[in-house]
């Protein structure tokens, strides 16, 4: 998967039969019902290969839906008459969407999320550092000392990479104010799009969203004082959903317990 879409569809299809058949203990005649969680602004050509990944794993059933609409793991109550508003900042894309009685009203997809901003890490180490660091250190990186707004209390980290001229191992010291500006694109980025969702939110829901505030899931979400910079820039209370590494995830199993809601917000 890549950017919250398929890369390689062969690889996708065994994925998929493996998680299908270890839910199952092993059973291979399993045909089950699979909802897929997928970015808002996906293609009709991305959606077919999801589908088509889904049944030759040999699913009965494929539903789909917007990820941010699965933000019902986060205790939103989507199907009441109010307006919610979740940004989901996955590995890939970043989701926002304002949801009132089981469906979107708005919502926007930006390719800009947590593999963007390890990327990010990488190509300032590299520039500033001559540091050539690998995807997981970059994640630890900006895991420990990474933040979208200024710590209370300045945090450094060891960092151990490969020296770009000289080609031998080296450690530096960076600290959390460097990794701030090397993210500082990524975030401006979901902070812009999540501006322009509150722009184009009718008024009665808007006046929802004021009461209510913004609620932040997926794995991005936990990048430090994000909800503070969101916060400063908006001038809306945010909050993080409590489980909000695994949000996307509950609120699928809710929809596939709930064949009545699924029908209401799966994708056609």
């Amino acid at each position: 998967m890549k950017d919250g879409v398929i890369a390689d569809f062969t690889v996708t299809e065994k994925m998929l039969t493996y998680f299908i058949q270890k839910a199952h203990n092993r059973h291979v005649l399993v045909r089950p019902r699979i909802v897929i969680g997928v970015p808002s602004e996906i293609t009709p050509v991305e959606k077919r290969a999801v589908q088509d990944s889904a049944y030759r794993a040999r699913a009965s059933e494929v539903y789909l839906v917007e990820q941010a609409m699965a933000a019902i793991g986060a205790g939103l109550p989507i199907e009441e008459p109010l307006g919610n508003m979740v940004v989901d900042i996955g590995g890939g894309t970043t989701d926002i969407a304002v949801i009132s009685m089981s469906g979107i009203v708005y919502s926007r997809s930006v390719r800009v999320a947590g593999n963007e901003m390890d990327e990010a890490v990488m190509q300032y180490l590299k520039r500033k550092y001559n540091l050539l660091v690998g995807e997981r250190t970059a994640e630890q990186i900006k895991m420990q000392i990474g933040s979208a707004y200024p710590l209370e209390k300045p945090l450094t980290m060891e960092v151990k990479g490969r020296n770009l001229i000289e080609g031998v191992p080296r450690t530096v010291t960076i600290d959390d104010s460097e990794i701030r500006e090397s993210l500082n694109e990524c975030v401006a980025t979901i902070v812009n799009a999540v501006r322009a969702a509150l722009e184009r939110t009718p008024p009665e829901l808007s006046a929802d969203i004021s009461d209510r505030g913004i609620v932040l899931t997926g794995g991005g979400a936990l990048l430090k004082n994000l909800d503070k910079r969101i916060c400063e820039e908006t001038g809306l209370s945010v909050s993080i959903a409590d489980d909000s590494l695994a949000s996307v995830v509950l609120g699928t199993g809710k929809m596939l317990s709930d064949f009545h809601l699924l029908r209401q917000v799966c994708i056609d």
